[in-house]
């Protein structure tokens, strides 16, 4: 939501701009949930460990504060497995996470958190199997743009327990200014994400979905980031939607990482290479999951981001790159090493190929250089070594176009009729809330015209799909939602699609798999609390960044009553600096910034005042 504030007397007044301030729907701080109000996660499993995660909000805050954790075998609680302690501070933007070690393999958990005698909610969470494995379910989905519908999926996913973990493919958060279509999804900080505050709160709002919150709190997730964790159309050395006013890209994508890292449960695996993401999962003989960066690790800026002529210069440029040759000979290395019976590359930008043919936009043309299809010359390599080492059961998953899509993966020769020469397929997520980006001409019936290697392809619905893993095949259910305009939704199935082991093509099918293992109980809602706390607050400040600060300091706060609120910033000497009527607040979060560059260095009090209560936090100004 947008307020602003201003020195007093220093700078004029801007109005601003009247929303709903009751609208249950907004992300709120459910007072249960104390101090842990940005609920568990888990991730990047192995077979004998687990990421856990959560974020600590004391107000005030401590700095540092120590947390304990508790892994246990039973929903109950009552079959102790492991626990320990962790600290965390403002450094890591209070946010936990613990590498659990000393877990059995193929075994699924439950845990929590501790702060004094206030427990997190419940989270369930499981490691991988090694030997033989008849069957593995994922979901895989991508591009959750908060300020363009609602949650719907996430909450149907939560329900499912029949699926061993999320796979999720990138745009976990988007960097755009506010400005969406629903009053109460307004992205915080209403201006775009650049600087490392920025980021953090933006991914503080994202985590306060509780629809989001119990999809992480049932499965472990395995993610890779896209372009909107940092700027749009981002690559190693910049972005679309960078300007030169948004100061230093490194800078920005240092920022944007580092707020990653903190709020997501991933295992970065090398601490010394800031910037690598891409690694690999075993599950046994029956998959080997490769989680790839086509985005940022070493990409070359695109050739265009609009249509653009296959015989562009750029295009064709033969030292362009989209993963870069360390990543390559890592993917290479990772795959030929391999003795899974499928190899599952997760990604972010579709492989197969989407040209136009000549007469539609001119010459024959590109949809989305962005794509693979702008890097025709790394896309031939990676197929080389596919065919050239005989590779087989290669199944690529890729998100980024907020639409649905099953591909064979075409060589030149590409043989339609018998949906020969191709070296794989491809099941490309359609998106959680994200808008559809393809241009207006490019409608299902003219891509099944011009690419017939598309054997399905939905431009319209929001959702996912389960991936399902036999020995004997892959398959892909796509589940979409019937709206996400409200929180009312049904679930509309999609087509489902299949590729059998030593086969390079898909076939259809009108029956959705189902599941050949047996998933323990959900993590219960319920909190096991061993001590209460009456919260009375009516606000709640989550965040107040930065603090030392040099100029700008911004909050985040909560409150759970709609009532006026005032922004005030006192010296130390007890003189009132800055004061600004807030208007009406919102149930709910809200977010707040104050310009305090012309205060002279020294300690501040900033303090929310409310007609019932007054929060404050001290703030250090330096210059």
């Amino acid at each position: 939501m947008k307020k602003y504030f201003f020195p007093l007397l220093l700078l004029p007044f801007v109005s601003l701009i009247a929303q709903n301030p009751t609208d249950p729907s907004r992300s709120a701080l459910n007072e249960a949930m104390y101090p842990f109000y940005h609920g568990v996660a888990s991730g990047d499993p192995l077979s004998d460990r687990v990421i856990i995660w959560t974020r600590i909000t004391l107000d005030p805050p401590i700095d540092p504060v120590t947390v304990s954790w508790e892994m246990y075998a039973d929903t109950a609680l009552t079959s102790l497995v492991t626990s320990g302690t962790t600290t965390t501070d403002s450094a890591k933007d209070y946010t936990v996470k613990v590498d659990v070690t000393g877990l059995q393999e193929n075994t699924w958990y439950y845990y929590r958190f501790k702060y004094d005698t206030f427990p997190s909610v419940i989270g369930r969470t499981r490691t991988l199997p090694t030997g033989h494995l008849n069957n593995l379910r994922f979901v895989v989905a991508s591009c959750q743009n908060y300020q363009n519908g609602y949650y719907n999926a996430h909450r149907d996913i939560a329900q499912r327990n029949d699926i061993d973990a999320v796979l999720f493919l990138g745009d976990y958060t988007y960097e755009s200014s506010a400005g969406g279509p629903y009053p109460d999804r307004q992205h915080e900080p209403d201006h775009k994400t650049i600087q490392l505050v920025d980021y953090r709160i933006r991914q503080s709002q994202y985590h306060l979905d509780p629809d989001l919150q119990e999809a992480h709190r049932q499965y472990p997730w395995i993610t890779i980031w896209d372009d909107h964790e940092t700027a749009n159309d981002s690559y190693t050395n910049g972005a679309k939607s960078h300007d030169v006013g948004d100061g230093p890209w490194y800078d920005r994508k240092v920022n944007a990482v580092e707020a990653y890292e903190e709020w997501m449960p991933i295992r970065m695996p090398d601490p010394s290479d800031t910037f690598r993401i891409f690694r690999h999962f075993t599950f046994g003989d029956l998959a080997e999951l490769q989680m790839i960066d086509t985005r940022l690790y070493d990409r070359s800026k695109q050739a265009s981001t609009t249509i653009t002529s296959v015989y562009d210069s750029l295009v064709n440029d033969s030292s362009r790159t989209l993963m870069g040759p360390q990543q390559f000979d890592w993917l290479e290395h990772s795959i030929d090493s391999s003795i899974a019976q499928w190899q599952i590359i997760g990604q972010q930008v579709m492989m197969a190929p989407l040209v136009v043919p000549a007469g539609v936009f001119g010459p024959p043309s590109i949809v989305n250089p962005d794509q693979w299809d702008g890097y025709p010359f790394e896309r031939q390599r990676f197929y080389d070594f596919i065919t050239g080492n005989n590779i087989q059961n290669v199944v690529v998953l890729t998100g980024d176009i907020h639409t649905s899509w099953a591909n064979d993966l075409p060589l030149a020769n590409y043989d339609t009729a018998h949906r020969q020469n191709s070296i794989g397929v491809e099941f490309v997520s359609t998106s959680i809330t994200s808008g559809n980006e393809l241009p207006p001409l490019v409608s299902e019936p003219v891509i099944h015209q011009f690419a017939d290697h598309v054997r399905y392809v939905d431009l319209s619905h929001h959702g996912y799909y389960i991936l399902d893993i036999t020995p004997q095949r892959t398959q892909a259910d796509f589940v979409f939602v019937s709206s996400i305009q409200s929180h009312n939704y049904s679930i509309v199935p999609g087509q489902s699609w299949y590729v059998n082991a030593g086969e390079r093509f898909l076939r259809q099918t009108q029956v959705p798999s189902v599941s050949q293992n047996t998933y323990p109980s959900l993590a219960p809602i319920t909190l096991q609390a061993t001590g209460i706390k009456t919260i009375s607050d009516h606000i709640t400040t989550i965040s107040m960044y930065p603090n030392p600060f040099l100029s700008e300091v911004l909050i985040q706060y909560n409150t759970s009553s709609s009532e006026p609120v005032t922004l005030q910033v006192w010296s130390s000497e007890g003189r009132l600096m800055i004061e600004h009527n807030l208007g009406q607040s919102y149930i709910g979060t809200n977010y707040a910034r104050f310009d305090g560059s012309q205060l002279a260095s020294g300690i501040y009090q900033v303090i929310l005042k409310g007609p019932s209560q007054s929060k404050g936090e001290a703030v250090l100004k330096v210059n």
